[in-house]
């Protein structure tokens, strides 16, 4: 596969960086060349020599999503955005690789299989679904459903080690569960299906492993990073008690990886992952 006609979305956030580090030859624009959010942006564009669009932009901001502000922005990203995206690819004869997440599921099957019926909770989960169902509709589309993503900047893991170098002991909800998906498990299996010509559709994709909570997770962080920290379990509904624009958590985000399994591809252990990431954090 040309490089040269990989387009990447949201170069600059976790899943981006991983992409371009993946394919230094790939293309991305900064917002001033295009604004994916503006349909005549998009249009105007020249997309002649790409055949692939990885779009890896998405309004995370979970809690964010539940403001008036956050509404707008969401929708706005992860779904009018897509829209514009999807008519390009249509258009051009593109297969558009499109992220989408856990929260497109309300959390109540203990794992999740591609063919779940969506049932989103949370402002944020409804606008992941709602670009889920537009890419659906593209004869040359992979979505790819995943969770906890760990890449580099502001994470889950990153902020835990950075308090318990500071000697805080943590609360931690043990009522969600689910497993972490490294950007470098992500890219991995976008590769893997590119280079494969994988039927399209819908995968889920995160690390392997037994299905952990947050709590349990945070444990096996101090444990691999030599540290002392205790880590009280919580709730989800106690952890948020009093705090305002709190979006509704799906308990259950484990994803079934039996279709990626059986198109061939090897999914890496979260826990050798997560070890590796720390020792990497801590040279």
């Amino acid at each position: 596969m040309d490089e040269k006609t990989i387009f990447i979305t949201g170069a600059n956030g976790q899943l981006g960086t991983a992409l371009r580090r993946k394919y230094p030859g790939a293309q991305f624009a900064d917002i001033d060349e295009l604004d994916i959010t503006l349909e005549e942006s998009v249009n105007k564009y020249d997309w002649s020599n790409i055949k692939v669009i990885l779009n890896a932009a998405a309004y995370t901001n979970v809690d964010g999503a539940e403001t008036p502000e956050g509404r707008v922005a969401s929708w706005k990203v992860n779904a009018k955005a897509v829209g514009y995206l999807s008519a390009t690819a249509r258009k051009n004869d593109i297969t558009l690789v499109h992220i989408s997440s856990d929260y497109v599921f309300d959390g109540t099957k203990s794992m999740h299989k591609e063919d779940e019926y969506l049932s989103p909770l949370s402002v944020y989960g409804s606008s992941k679904a709602a670009g889920d169902l537009i890419v659906g509709t593209l004869p040359k589309h992979y979505v790819l459903r995943t969770s906890w993503v760990i890449g580099e900047g502001k994470n889950f893991v990153r902020t835990m080690l950075e308090i318990g170098k500071k000697g805080i002991n943590p609360k931690v909800v043990s009522d969600q569960i689910g497993r972490l998906t490294f950007t470098s498990e992500l890219v991995r299996a976008i590769d893997h299906l590119l280079s494969t010509n994988a039927p399209y559709g819908a995968y889920n994709i995160s690390n392997d492993g037994e299905t952990a909570s947050w709590a349990l997770i945070t444990k096996k962080i101090y444990e691999m990073a030599g540290l002392k920290n205790t880590v009280t379990d919580t709730t989800t509904d106690d952890y948020f008690t009093g705090k305002e624009n709190i979006a509704p958590r799906p308990l259950q985000s484990s994803l079934d990886l039996t279709k990626i399994h059986s198109a061939g591809f090897t999914s890496v252990d979260w826990e050798s992952e997560l070890k590796r990431y720390i020792e990497k954090e801590n040279e």
